[in-house]
C-alpha cells in the first residue's frame, strides 16, 4: 500500500545500509508535523508534542532495528502516537490530579474563602437592620427589584402602578438607603 507516498518495504535494520536511514529521514519528514499537531491538537503545550512525537519516532526505529518490518508506517505512528499520548494523559493525572501543580497555584475555589463569607454575612446583617428601620414601601419595592429581581414591569403589575412611578419610587428608595449605610458606616460617602 502506498497511500503515504512512502516506501512500505523497509530494510529490517536502519543500519544495515544507506537507503533504509534515507526511508527512515523520509518518514520522518512526511509524517513528523501530523504527529506532532496530533499531540499539540490535545495538550496545547509544544514541549509535550514534541516529547511524544521523538518517542514515536523513536519507537519506529527501534522496531526497524529489530528487523520488525512496517507495511504503514503513518498507520504505524499514528497508533503510537494515541497510545503515547494516552499513556502521558494517565501519568499525569496521578501525579498530578488533572493539571501540573504550577498550574493550579493561581486558581481559586468558586466557593469564597471564611474571611469573605463573614464580610459578606455581617454586611448582610447591617443591610438587613438598615432595611427594617426603612418604611414598608421602600422595603417592598427594594425587595422586588433587587431580592426578587423583578423587572421595573413585574413590580408595575403587581403594585398595580406604571412603569415611571416605579421607577421614581426605586430611585427615591436607593437613595434613603444610601444616606442610612452612609450614616451608620456600612458605606463611606464618595
Amino acid at each position: 500500500m502506498q497511500s503515504d507516498g512512502v516506501n512500505s518495504n523497509m530494510n529490517p535494520s536502519p543500519h544495515s545500509n544507506g537507503s533504509s536511514s534515507q526511508d527512515f529521514e523520509a518518514i520522518y519528514e512526511n509524517h513528523s508535523r501530523e504527529v506532532w499537531a496530533m499531540v499539540y491538537a490535545r495538550y496545547l503545550n509544544a514541549d509535550i508534542a514534541s516529547d511524544i512525537m521523538q518517542e514515536a519516532f523513536l519507537r519506529l526505529w527501534r522496531q526497524r532495528e529489530q528487523g520488525e518490518e512496517i507495511q504503514n508506517p503513518r498507520a504505524w505512528l499514528m497508533r503510537v502516537t494515541r497510545n503515547l499520548a494516552e499513556d502521558y494523559a494517565k501519568s499525569a493525572f496521578r501525579r498530578n490530579g488533572t493539571h501540573p501543580p504550577q498550574l493550579m497555584n493561581g486558581v481559586r475555589s468558586k466557593d469564597e474563602l471564611p474571611l469573605e463569607q463573614l464580610e459578606k454575612s455581617e454586611l448582610f446583617e447591617q443591610l438587613r437592620s438598615v432595611l427594617e428601620e426603612m418604611p414598608e414601601a421602600d422595603r417592598q419595592i427594594l425587595t422586588m427589584r433587587y431580592g426578587l429581581d423583578y423587572s421595573a414591569s413585574q413590580i408595575a403589575a403587581a403594585l398595580e402602578i406604571n412603569a415611571t412611578a416605579v421607577h421614581m419610587r426605586l430611585s427615591r428608595a436607593r437613595q434613603r438607603l444610601a444616606e442610612r449605610l452612609t450614616a451608620q458606616g456600612v458605606v463611606s460617602a464618595s
